[in-house]
């Protein structure tokens, strides 16, 4: 079996709590125009050109580098993405077993979209899973799952992504169906998934009074009790240039800190516990 991944980054201090490894599955059918990793956004390796590291060693050969990632003496040049077995994944993430058990750690995986690789996303867990590895998956849900209980038995926690509640607005922005992500979100949790809700606060899109409050009340609703509000930032920007996109949102600011604590109260107000940045 294999996947394509983008990037395995050890050590990280987010997305699941202690000492993580990321699994980044490269591929998303949505189209969040915040996006902080576009090179996850193709399913298919691509090639990523940084001309700030460019010293311009071979001539241009119709306003490209005809060297290859290899060729490449600084790192400009960069294939993104590599068709990856599950064997090879696994050996990869299970050699920092013992930074996991000594911080409440373990392997979070993530995107681009991973339930798009939902039987290869489960076999890996399920191989954490029976080595004491804690588990995490970072996703819309907004996929069709193909196997509910054993996504749940495999998965410790789903760090969930709410973007735009709207089900109109989040179709035509984003191109995902948010019906579709709230009949997940109630099937795993019938199942017993701990579930957190992630929301990106993202001025004009999803910061709103009207949204955060409509996703509050769904929360509560369906006894959902933490959400991880995500501060807006421009971390990808670059990357946008570097494989070839345009980013929309150069004009875009974040938000204040007051305007983020304002955000806040509508989870407060029903008992939610709120972490802003998650963790």
């Amino acid at each position: 079996m294999e996947a394509t991944i983008f990037n395995i980054q050890r050590y990280s201090l987010h997305d699941g709590g202690g000492i993580r490894t990321m699994v980044f599955f490269k591929g998303c059918p949505f189209c969040c125009p915040w996006c902080a990793n576009p090179e996850g956004l193709d399913a298919k390796p691509q090639r990523m050109f940084r001309e700030k590291l460019c010293i311009h060693c071979t001539e241009r050969v119709n306003g490209s580098c005809p060297n290859t990632p290899a060729q490449c003496p600084t790192g400009a040049l960069e294939t993104v993405g590599k068709i990856r077995s599950m064997d090879e994944v696994f050996a990869e993430v299970r050699r920092d077993t013992v930074f996991y058990e000594t911080t409440g750690g373990g392997v979070t995986l993530s995107g681009g979209e991973v339930l798009l690789y939902q039987e290869f996303a489960m076999e890996l867990l399920e191989r954490c899973k029976k080595e004491n590895i804690r588990t995490a998956m970072e996703t819309t849900l907004g996929c069709k799952l193909k196997d509910a209980k054993r996504l749940v038995n495999c998965t410790d926690t789903f760090l969930v992504d709410m973007k735009i509640y709207d089900a109109a607005s989040s179709q035509q922005i984003l191109h995902l169906d948010v019906e579709l992500v709230k009949q997940n979100i109630r099937k795993l949790k019938k199942l017993g998934a701990k579930i957190v809700i992630r929301v990106p606060l993202i001025p004009g899109f999803t910061a709103t009074e009207e949204n955060i409050r409509a996703i509050a009340e769904f929360m509560n609703e369906h006894d959902l009790r933490e959400a991880h509000l995500l501060p807006f930032h421009k971390l990808g920007e670059s990357k946008y240039e570097a494989i070839g996109k345009e980013y929309s949102l150069y004009e875009l600011q974040p938000l204040s800190d007051d305007a983020i604590r304002n955000l806040t109260e509508p989870f407060i107000e029903y008992g939610i516990h709120t972490i802003i940045g998650g963790e």
